[in-house]
């Protein structure tokens, strides 16, 4: 008996001690994960030289060799575009798919979601920063020295002199305009027409800067100094005549903030100990603070690094959205729950660059071993609303219902020599790419001007607006570009009679390259299967060409709807010029 009694207590021990080592990592892995295994991998044939972009569908990637290469969320390799020239490591995609990237000889390039160049660029040097895109699809391209604004299609709307250097990589607002920090502490913001605001603070240069949603019609700027984060709200009229700014407040941190994100009133703030903290912005209070995988070392080496040099290169990335709260470093990731519980962590080992967590939940990261590896952190993906193609964009500039001009209520402004003047100063504008402020102004008289005829169909005497004023009119929307006025034109291109106006609308929606919601392939569609024995070969060659370029620029699947026109129109019964074009575009989207 007395032996006995031992053996089944040295029993129980083990059966518990069992049990305890079972279940601990069960529990623990409900809280975090820690995992080297990748879901997939792939060969480079070069080192990754910038952080890796994900939409969705794929993630894409720039080699040292000058390539750009775009994989899908599952690993198969979709395409291989390749430069001609050594790449700056700086590379960003639009919301329909398209990609920019500069040689380090300064020629921007725009590569469509399908690997395909879609325009060539001379910068007067290269981009120090990536390029961000605006709410209608421009573009806000940084140079040593100067911003430049492009429509999608490559056309200059304003460019702007810097005398100082960037330090902090420009951040979209929430007004869809940009800021950026300057070397000596000075906060920018720019509108989407270069209307700058400027805003120094008197506790010196900023380690980081945010933006967060507008609030009552106000942007929220956040400055991250060394111990506090400073608050400073700004109305959107202000941003247009350089007036009324507002100090909302002084919160005091534990630790110097590296960077910060903000949504809906908060704002989660990476710290250079390595903590997370989330901040409400309405109370000027911490609401929680928990520990991520980055360490102390690793983010103060990287303020100190990027102060001394000025470089733009982000030390680490913060994403914030209805998910929760993801921490990227190249160290590793960390996820959080919007009340912060640690979702999951992973650390990495030998990364070339910063990595990448997409919307699909995967955490792309590049290898100094030149290998792309791709990690399933989350199983839920992000919720966004999409179009035809690409996903919706966030807010809208108003282009596409500018309202009236300044010359709406002058009885002569349709008088040739009114008309002929207003024509010259659009044109030169566009030439010399200083459109900028007057933007929406050229916009609203170029609707009201080539829209005349069908704005006043059913009256007695329509304004005696020529075709030919129409024509021009319309060509000049499309220099301009922003696909806000993309639904203008095809009504145009539908409603007016005469075929050289609607020629022209066509003829601007290519240029302009983006049709989000399909309504003008559906409006050529329409055209082209109610066409007449004796068709206008101008008007079937302008709808040829702006199809083939709605289909280079977006790719599929808005080109499958667009080969079906194209081939429609390269029937032989079909005048020959519009025929021919047709087939020369077909071939240009299958070579």
């Amino acid at each position: 008996m007395d032996c006995k009694e031992p053996n089944a207590s040295v029993a129980l021990f083990f059966f518990i001690f069992s049990v305890s080592v079972f279940i601990s990592p069960c529990l623990n892995a409900q809280e975090e994960t820690y995992t080297d295994l990748p879901f997939w991998r792939q060969a480079l044939g070069g080192a990754i030289i910038a952080p890796p972009v994900s939409q969705v569908e794929s993630v894409l990637v720039v080699t040292d060799g000058g390539n750009l290469k775009s994989f899908s969320w599952q690993g198969t390799p979709l395409w291989d575009f390749y430069a001609r020239g050594r790449l700056t490591p700086h590379v960003s995609r639009s919301r329909e798919g398209t990609s920019y990237v500069c040689r380090t000889n300064g020629v921007l390039i725009a590569v469509n979601r399908s690997g395909r160049e879609l325009w060539a660029l001379s910068l007067k040097s290269p981009l120090v920063s990536p390029v961000l895109t605006g709410w209608d699809g421009r573009l806000f391209v940084f140079t040593a020295g100067e911003i430049t604004c492009l429509t999608a299609s490559g056309y200059t709307l304003w460019s702007k002199v810097l005398e100082k250097k960037i330090i902090h990589t420009p951040i979209n607002d929430a007004l869809g305009g940009f800021i950026i920090l300057l070397e000596d502490g000075e906060v920018r913001r720019y509108s989407q027409y270069g209307n700058v605001f400027s805003y120094k603070s008197t506790r010196g240069v900023p380690n980081a800067l945010a933006s967060l949603e507008i609030d009552d019609s106000q942007l929220t700027i956040l400055l991250l100094h060394e111990n506090n984060l400073e608050l400073v709200s700004v109305s959107e009229n202000s941003f247009l005549q350089g007036t009324h700014i507002s100090l909302r407040g002084i919160l005091d941190l534990p630790s110097p903030p590296v960077s910060a994100i903000g949504r809906k009133g908060e704002a989660a703030v990476l710290l250079n100990d390595g903590r997370v903290a989330l901040i409400s912005l309405k109370k000027l209070d911490i609401i929680w603070v928990a520990v991520s995988h980055a360490s102390a070392g690793e983010l103060r080496d990287s303020i100190t690094r990027n102060g001394t040099t000025g470089s733009t290169e982000p030390s680490a990335e913060l994403l914030f959205d209805e998910r929760g709260i993801f921490l990227v470093t190249k160290s590793g990731a960390t996820g959080f729950t919007s009340d912060g519980r640690r979702l999951w962590t992973i650390r990495l080992r030998g990364t070339s660059s910063l990595p990448s967590f997409g919307d699909d939940g995967i955490l792309y990261s590049g290898g100094t071993d030149w290998v792309l590896y791709a990690y399933r952190l989350e199983d839920r993906v992000r919720a966004k609303k999409r179009l035809l193609y690409g996903e919706a964009q966030e807010g809208s500039y108003g282009l596409g219902n500018p309202g009236p001009s300044s010359m709406a209520g002058y009885y002569f402004r349709f008088s040739e020599t009114e008309m002929n003047a207003r024509l010259n100063e659009i044109r030169n504008a566009i030439k010399e790419g200083n459109v900028g402020a007057n933007e929406r102004e050229y916009a609203a008289w170029l609707m009201e001007t080539s829209g005349s005829l069908i704005a006043n169909l059913r009256a007695e005497k329509p304004l005696p607006v020529q075709a030919f004023y129409r024509v021009e009119a319309a060509r000049l929307l499309g220099y301009i570009g922003s696909r806000e006025t993309v639904p203008f034109l095809a009504d145009l291109f539908r409603r007016d009679p005469e075929l050289a106006v609607k020629a022209a609308a066509a003829e601007a929606i290519g240029r302009i390259g983006v049709d989000p919601d399909g309504t003008a392939l559906w409006a050529f569609q329409r055209e082209i299967y109610s066409i007449p024995k004796n068709a206008d070969d101008a008007l079937l060659t302008a709808i040829a060409s702006a199809t083939g370029a709605l289909c280079r620029f977006s790719g599929p699947p808005l080109s499958e709807a667009g080969v079906r026109i194209l081939t429609a129109l390269s029937s032989g019964s079909l005048p020959g010029t519009a025929r021919r074009q047709a087939q020369r575009e077909i071939r240009s989207l299958t070579n």
